[in-house]
């Protein structure tokens, strides 16, 4: 939850410090002003293809702190505008093929380096940098032991184990096939479930636009709740 916030905040800060920047030609209104939302769907509009799909999905399969769920529904957004050149269709597909290009990678790097190894990544300051630890290495193994190889296919559903189960699966050495076939449904699932949140999201555009103000506020206060968090839990650690 918490890459996911951070994410999103990052996005919204850097959105309106390019709207800040001044322009050469004077904004004829603020009613012109273009809104939060509309901002992002810019941003991707721009940046959006089958190619930053499928990268972006790869980093969220692997320890890279990027959510799934600020890549398909806003790609979809965009297909549904006319010319957007997207298909919604080969959005889940790509989104799917980036999913398997980066539990591959979790799952080859953790068969070759072993446990011992890819503990103590979790727990170095480079490991922490991508928001790991030994203890969510440990709940995944522990969920992949419970549920064996239906555990590649569950896991994607859940938070956390989403982007680490082929971790145990790779230390595991699980049969890379199995690995393959379980890991694309499930991760096929949940793009279509990212990408009907993306459709119902385009179809409620204009209520969207109309609520974009308020919008902007809910996620600045999720910002300060955020910090306010973060800085309480490095005090209680350092004493």
């Amino acid at each position: 939850m918490t890459k996911k916030i951070l994410f999103v905040l990052a996005l919204f800060f850097a959105i309106h410090t390019v709207q800040a920047t001044p322009l050469n030609k004077p904004q004829e209104s603020t009613t012109d002003t273009l809104s939060f939302i509309n901002h992002i769907e810019n941003w991707y509009t721009d940046n959006t293809n089958y190619y930053t799909i499928t990268i972006l999905m790869a980093c969220e399969s692997s320890i890279l702190p990027v959510p799934s769920e600020m890549v398909v529904p806003p790609a979809v957004y965009i297909a549904m505008k006319p010319g957007s050149g997207l298909s919604i269709f080969w959005i889940v597909i790509f989104a799917t093929i980036g999913a398997l290009i980066g539990a591959s990678f979790n799952y080859i790097v953790s068969m070759s380096l072993g446990r011992f190894v890819i503990y103590k990544f979790a727990d170095s300051k480079v490991g922490k940098l991508f928001l790991l630890s030994s203890e969510k290495i440990k709940k995944a193994e522990a969920y992949f032991n419970d549920h064996g190889k239906t555990s590649t296919f569950v896991g994607r559903f859940i938070p956390v184990i989403r982007h680490l189960i082929s971790i145990p699966a790779g230390l595991a050495k699980m049969n890379y096939l199995n690995f393959l076939f379980f890991t694309a449904l499930g991760a096929g699932l949940w793009n279509c479930a990212l990408a009907l949140l993306g459709y119902f999201a385009g179809e409620n555009r204009a209520l969207i636009n109309k609520y974009s103000h308020e919008l902007s506020f809910v996620f600045i206060g999720i910002g300060l709740v955020l910090v306010v968090w973060l800085v309480v839990k490095t005090v209680r650690k350092k004493k």
